[in-house]
């Protein structure tokens, strides 16, 4: 069915010699919209820079948070699942390293969904004031964890040499997997951030969902230690696909999980897709409402 175009021929009050032609086309505040997070690209870089600055301003130990934290989870995990309850680790991988390499990607995505979440609200005073897509602002958050990753990947370097561990080929496809776990993150991050704007409820409800994932997924312990009956079900979890694919690439000790990363990349889409289009719906009400 075609687009319909109404047009309006108001004639100029100034130069009667001169006309002016209002166009109203169906779709055209839609398409806008997206051109304008082009045109706003210089505020996504402003926030990003803002945040990674501001994240650990005025803390005793600064950025060595970022290795602080998937240290002592690992060491954590390290001790309960590996010398207490003794699940193997992957091939010849050290259960430590295993564990770290888990914890790069889901320290991305919790720390990706956290900040998302709440950052409408955290810059309630911009979104209440100025124009412009307020997709922008958690996106850019992202970046924080970014960057929390990639001191935390020199970390891990460093473990890889004190291990005399040699990476396989495939580990140039971390850079796509980095990618795949932001997305992960960023589509479930858009429908709580908007539902948070109205029930700050979500606020404390998303420390646990977090929490809980952490549990589920396979950070602590290996895949290969799941029923195959369980399977299936398990890898609906779309962060399972993320970390297998992660080992992986880093480790080379398990074989590509074909199934587990199919899986995440469809979930990753979808909630992609249903992130937007919640985040639109509920776009116009959030000045009035924050």
């Amino acid at each position: 069915m075609p687009t319909k175009i109404f047009h309006t021929i108001i004639t100029g009050t100034v130069d009667h010699n001169m006309s002016y032609e209002l166009v109203i086309e169906a779709g055209r505040t839609e398409r806008q919209y997206w051109k304008d997070l082009w045109r706003y690209r210089e505020l996504f870089l402003i926030l990003t820079w803002r945040d990674v600055a501001v994240q650990y301003k005025q803390t005793v130990v600064g950025i060595l948070w970022a290795v602080l934290r998937p240290l002592l989870t690992m060491a954590a995990f390290t001790f309960v699942f590996g010398k207490v309850a003794k699940l193997p680790s992957e091939g010849v991988a050290p259960y430590s390293l295993m564990v770290f390499v888990a914890m790069l990607p889901w320290q991305l995505f919790a720390s990706a969904i956290a900040a998302t979440a709440n950052s409408l609200v955290a810059n309630s005073n911009l979104v209440s004031k100025v124009y412009f897509p307020r997709v922008i602002v958690p996106t850019a958050t992202i970046g924080v964890a970014v960057v929390d990753f990639a001191i935390s990947f020199v970390l891990l370097c460093g473990m890889m040499i004190w291990y005399q561990y040699l990476p396989p080929v495939q580990i140039l496809a971390v850079i796509p997997l980095t990618l795949l776990a932001a997305v992960v993150a960023l589509g479930p991050g858009l429908i709580l951030c908007s539902l948070n704007v109205t029930y700050r409820d979500f606020r404390i409800i998303v420390p646990f969902i977090t929490q809980f994932g952490l549990y589920i997924s396979p950070v602590g312990f290996s895949s290969s230690i799941v029923p195959e009956k369980w399977k299936l079900l398990y890898e609906c979890n779309p962060m399972v696909g993320v970390i297998d694919s992660f080992r992986w690439a880093v480790l080379g000790t398990i074989e590509f999980p074909e199934r587990a990363f199919s899986i995440s990349l469809v979930c990753a889409c979808l909630f992609m897709l249903l992130g937007i289009k919640i985040f639109r719906k509920t776009e116009r009400t959030f000045a009035d409402v924050i």
